[in-house]
């Protein structure tokens, strides 16, 4: 499983995917943050904060981690090296675990250069003066920390569902498209279903069962339980799908 990781890990950094991938996110989230005059950018805000950032970054996890999880098994599936990992002495689940642990790592190495613009704000916000010439509050650390995690257990229930639809077909265009949706499905869909206050109480149900809910909680600077036991076993759903779909592959 290690070696599988690490072979995931360099076949990422190794070529052109990993760091398009981590440029294409910093390129783009700093354009929307720090040049376009619009909601997303962190200095036309009233107050000291990285919301614009945590709102806009899943977006963009919406396209950029189909894209670097459609190859994982499809790719596998299409030149018939899958075949020979099931030779190898190790688990389908290991199999599973290694690819997904390599996803997740990219996703947070890809996250690290974006503290430059918590560093930023906290100078901003230290040099901000009121009317009465007395310091501004600073950032809220605690909530911009929290949202640090609900971000990247966004990006690891994202990189869970991608690699389930990668799992289901051997085209990683056809696995990018799912992902996609599948993605937008939860992170979105399930939110604008229970908007349209079209069943009643029954509305609340869609949106638990959305992932934005859960998200703007743990932004809140809050971590409940039952937020991190919903990222958690959305995971395990995704991965256990993915895990029946690879022992199916054995027949």
């Amino acid at each position: 499983m290690k070696a599988l990781y690490w072979k995931e890990i360099r076949s990422f950094l190794g070529s052109i995917i990993g760091y398009i991938f981590i440029v294409i996110f910093l390129i783009s989230s700093g354009i929307f943050h720090w040049i376009v005059a619009e909601d997303t950018n962190l200095l036309n805000g009233e107050e000291v904060d990285m919301i614009p950032f945590f709102n806009l970054s899943p977006v963009i996890f919406l396209i950029l981690i189909p894209a670097i999880t459609m190859r994982m098994i499809a790719e596998e599936r299409k030149t018939g090296t899958i075949e020979l990992l099931f030779t190898r002495p190790i688990t389908d689940f290991q199999i599973i675990m290694a690819k997904y642990l390599a996803g997740v790592t990219l996703l947070i190495i890809s996250l690290l250069p974006t503290l430059i613009y918590y560093f930023s704000m906290v100078h901003l916000g230290a040099d901000a003066m009121d009317e009465n010439g007395i310091s501004k509050t600073v950032i809220d650390e605690g909530a911009t920390f929290t949202s640090y995690l609900g971000l990247i257990l966004l990006g690891a229930t994202f990189i869970a569902i991608g690699i389930f639809s990668s799992s289901v077909t051997s085209n990683q265009i056809v696995a990018f498209i799912v992902a996609m949706f599948l993605c937008w499905l939860f992170y979105d869909g399930f939110e604008l279903l229970g908007s349209f206050n079209l069943m009643g109480d029954f509305d609340i149900v869609f949106q638990y069962i959305g992932l934005t809910s859960h998200y703007k909680s743990i932004m809140k600077g809050v971590i409940d339980t039952g937020d991190l036991i919903y990222f958690f076993g959305m995971i395990a759903i995704f991965l256990a799908a993915t895990l029946t779909v690879v022992k199916s592959l054995k027949r």
